[in-house]
């Protein structure tokens, strides 16, 4: 054993439980399926429900799939993509810092998850047991490339914010 191979693995594992307990938590947690869709319609995405429940499929899924080091790459684009989505719609406004609800946690999340699309998930993985290789620029560019088509797809179809109003007019 290596200390980079458990070094990989930890981060797996933290990034993937951390993202299936959030999914858990989108779905179960306070106010529930319904009141993550009042949330997400709230930021100005249309189908608040359907959007709730594509956010705790991707981040359940992406995060099992972080964990278990299969298809990675893809892992880790879901990943971004939901971070995207969060940074620029909920936390960016709020400036960096976390404790002001800043965008501090989903780059932290969203980097973490392209550094390890480029290194690889290790040979603690169902990927490298398997064979599958997509590393380095291969790897990071899949994961980036993937994360930010997903991110404007999403945006374009389904993000319509209030109009802004200038003067009590909109």
């Amino acid at each position: 054993m290596t200390a980079s191979v458990l070094a990989l693995l930890l981060v797996r594992l933290a990034v993937g439980g951390t993202m299936i307990l959030h999914g858990w938590n989108h779905w179960l947690g306070g106010g529930k399926i319904e009141g993550t869709a009042r949330w997400f319609a709230g930021l100005g995405l249309r189908n608040g429900k359907l959007q709730a429940w594509l956010s705790v499929v991707t981040e359940i899924g992406a995060g099992a799939l972080l964990i278990l080091g299969l298809f990675t790459s893809l892992a880790c684009a879901a990943i971004i993509s939901v971070m995207l989505v969060a940074g620029l719609l909920a936390h960016r406004r709020n400036g960096f810092f976390v404790f002001k609800d800043g965008y501090e946690y989903v780059l932290v999340l969203a980097v973490v998850c392209l550094g390890l699309a480029v290194s690889g998930p290790g040979a603690w993985s169902v990927d490298h047991a398997a064979g599958i290789e997509m590393t380095g620029w291969l790897g990071g560019g899949i994961a980036l490339g993937l994360a930010v088509v997903a991110t404007a797809g999403l945006l374009a179809t389904f993000w319509r914010p209030a109009p802004v109003t200038v003067g009590g007019t909109s």
